[in-house]
């Protein structure tokens, strides 16, 4: 039997919590298309997400370590793949759109310049007096407007429940009826999965990229519960196996505590609230009720994992040193391309006289890959060295 979309529409309604968001209700956008005959909204928008040009340069933005250090360590793309498949997971234990989710998280990463957060700081201060600069506001700008694939709109047309997905909670968002929406209603539970399926990820496995690197050694590892408690129990099941087992056993214990905390912490906060609907989730957020959550004792590991890790791998001279390198070349690349537009290609210049060259170099500059900036300074004939 084909499932043609009445019957993909019908099993989401049969199959998802009541507090789902559901393609019936969500799955409306910008520019009206033709529904699609066996792909529900969500389904086509993760389609377009990954068929885009912005998502095929992740592969190339730094995570924390640049493309060049290695190839077994993650990278942007990497990590929006982990994302993803955490937001799926717990969505579909809890009954949410696991596609919505999933599209979400695919997106959560567009707009991330090259060189990792140290990128970010730099177009933050370059842009500064001239509208700004933040990742995912940027992402939101991707998927709306620099993404030139469909000669019947700009960007992606993505459904407006994927859109305020994307939207950070607290952001300044041009004004817009979504970002009205957004304000008033909050982020959907789908969309809160994705923040900390987010956050779940970049902790886990940055203690994986920072061990094999050798910024991080397990003894240090030792003073965070999270990982003793796995480590050790990993010992005990497998006293006779290599130490490299040992750590991926590890490694893998600490993201599945962490994921199934967050699962029967939001379980459990959802039937506290007596959460029944879609109106009970947007009122629960305007009485500042947390329905997404980790449990108090999951939530101080957390806290002391994170401390870890900005003080031993984040802030470790070596990862310093690259970002410093990142930031600079960033601030080099800019000031060339306010001095030189005739450098900047034409599907960038195009919007300067409307927004400003500022916002069209951040635009061309933010797009780029670590590798694509770093040749652009022997293209350009730019005299620069890494110190």
């Amino acid at each position: 039997m084909l499932k043609g979309r009445s019957i993909l529409l019908e099993e989401e309604e049969k199959t998802l919590a009541p507090f789902a968001e559901k393609s019936s209700q969500s799955g409306f956008r910008l520019y009206p298309e033709e529904e699609h005959v066996y792909r529900l909204p969500f389904q086509r928008d993760k389609d377009r997400i990954v068929h885009c040009q912005a998502f095929k340069r992740l592969e190339y933005k730094t995570q924390v370590f640049v493309y060049s250090v290695g190839d077994h360590y993650r990278n942007r793309l990497t990590h929006t793949l982990e994302v993803a498949g955490v937001s799926r997971t717990v969505a579909k234990v809890l009954g949410l759109n696991e596609d919505l989710s999933e599209a979400i998280a695919l997106a959560h990463d567009l707009g991330h310049s090259p060189f990792g957060h140290a990128g970010q700081d730099a177009l933050a201060e370059l842009m500064r007096g001239n509208g700004g600069f933040e990742h995912n506001k940027q992402s939101l700008r991707v998927v709306q407007k620099l993404e030139r694939k469909y000669p019947d709109f700009p960007g992606l047309n993505l459904t407006h429940a994927t859109l305020q997905g994307i939207m950070k909670h607290g952001g300044d968002y041009d004004k817009s009826q979504m970002n009205v929406i957004r304000k008033e209603e909050g982020p959907s539970l789908e969309a809160q999965i994705v923040d900390f399926s987010d956050e779940i990820a970049y902790s886990s496995h940055d203690i994986e990229d920072g061990l094999e690197k050798k910024f991080l050694s397990p003894d240090e590892l030792m003073d965070v519960q999270l990982w003793r408690r796995q480590y050790l129990t990993a010992k005990q099941k497998y006293p006779t196996i290599k130490e490299e087992l040992i750590l991926r056993t590890t490694f893998r214990g600490i993201l599945n505590e962490i994921v199934s905390d967050l699962i029967t912490s939001t379980s459990a906060k959802l039937n506290l609230h007596q959460i029944k609907s879609l109106e009970d989730v947007h009122n629960a957020f305007k009485e500042r009720v947390k329905l997404v959550t980790f449990s108090e004792p999951m939530e101080s590991e957390m806290k002391e994992l994170k401390s870890f890790l900005l003080q031993k791998l984040y802030r470790h001279r070596d990862v310093s040193k690259m970002s410093d390198q990142g930031k600079e070349i960033i601030f080099v690349l800019f000031d060339h391309f306010l001095k030189h537009p005739d450098s900047i290609p034409t599907s960038y210049l195009e919007r300067e006289e409307k927004e400003g060259r500022h916002r069209v170099v951040c635009d061309y500059i933010a797009g780029m890959t670590d590798r694509y900036a770093m040749e652009k300074l022997k293209m350009e004939g730019i005299l620069w060295a890494p110190y």
